[in-house]
């Protein structure tokens, strides 16, 4: 079978496609024929280990697979023969098949289509693990999302309209804030591309603070951080929650002064290892997930595919930032 492979570390362009071996079930183990592979901000980071994992090399990046069930191991139950299903491997997704543990797997309704699939779990478990569970969103509040139009982002904006928050989504072109609003925001706005200075910022919190209204925002979601965190802390309500989700834009520094005068919770989201901890707590919120989509209150919306072959390209117009939504790699085999 062909596998796009990380055999140095580096950049998209250091990827290969190559044949390996097809995989086969151990006990409770499934073998997937994948069909659709999610791309997502980790993969740009693991492949230059930079990832907080760093799997063994040669290794294929793609942490989240849909496909249809090709062969099952001893000792597997609920999960048969030509099962659509989703699995999140961490690693190991840009491949025409792929083992998994059986109990990781989860069904997906006929309805959806395995792009959609492919976009679902990664970004909707990450920002609804973030709004529900870290941040305990309320109906009525207000929620500002930096770096609204990518793929946490968007699923960040659709889930605070679904839990009855009035949502503010900021990002770096006109184009991107229209998508999201698009997918249900109140309100929008530009911040600026590239570095910073303390006015610049001081403009921008004041621009935020405007958008989400006299008491400023009670949560916000940061999956961007360098210098857009200073501004975005600075125009927070009292009592407000900050969700720590990723750094494109660079690790930032914030001043924990501001934390104590404004009673904000700084709250780091790491969705992955919360999967592992409480396996539990994840399937009840995939059941609610799954469910929100057949109430058409939510709708992964893939801008971009590309064929196995291109999942390097894949990788890096994530990484350039020019998604809108999610970008999806298709497999035929």
């Amino acid at each position: 079978m062909r596998a796009v492979l990380s055999k140095t570390p580096g950049g998209p362009e250091t990827l290969v496609v190559e044949d390996v071996l097809d995989p086969t079930p151990k006990t409770g183990e499934v073998i997937i024929e994948v069909k659709a592979v999610g791309i997502n901000y980790p993969d740009t980071l693991i492949i230059e280990d930079k990832y907080q994992f760093r799997p063994e090399r040669p290794f294929s990046p793609g942490a989240e697979v849909a496909g249809v069930v090709e062969a099952v191991g001893d000792g597997v139950k609920g999960v048969r023969k030509g099962d659509r299903v989703i699995a999140v491997p961490g690693w190991g997704g840009l491949v025409e098949r792929l083992a998994v543990r059986a109990e990781t797997v989860i069904p997906i309704p006929d309805a959806m289509s395995f792009e959609e699939a492919a976009a679902l779990i990664m970004t909707y478990g990450t920002s609804y693990y973030a709004l529900k569970d870290r941040a305990q969103l309320k109906a009525g509040e207000t929620l500002l999302v930096l770096g609204a139009a990518g793929g946490v982002g968007a699923a960040a904006v659709e889930l605070g309209k679904a839990m009855g928050a009035k949502v503010v989504a900021a990002a770096s072109t006109n184009d991107k804030v229209e998508f999201a609003l698009e997918l249900g925001a109140d309100n929008g706005l530009i911040y600026p591309s590239g570095p910073m200075d303390k006015a610049a910022q001081k403009e921008l919190s004041g621009e935020f603070k405007l958008a989400t209204g006299r008491d400023g925002a009670d949560v916000v979601y940061d999956a961007v951080g360098g210098d857009y965190a200073d501004p975005a802390l600075r125009a927070m309500d009292w009592n407000g929650r900050y969700l720590v989700v990723g750094f494109p834009a660079g690790i930032p520094s914030l001043p924990l002064n501001l934390t104590l005068l404004k009673s904000v919770s700084v709250i780091g989201v790491f969705w992955g290892a919360a999967v592992m901890r409480d396996p539990k707590a994840h399937a009840a919120n995939m059941t609610e997930l799954m469910q929100m989509y057949a109430d058409g209150k939510i709708r992964p919306r893939v801008s971009q595919t590309f064929p196995l072959e291109k999942a390097g390209e894949a990788i890096k117009a994530l990484g350039d930032r020019q998604a809108l939504g999610k970008i999806v790699v298709t497999v035929e085999s």
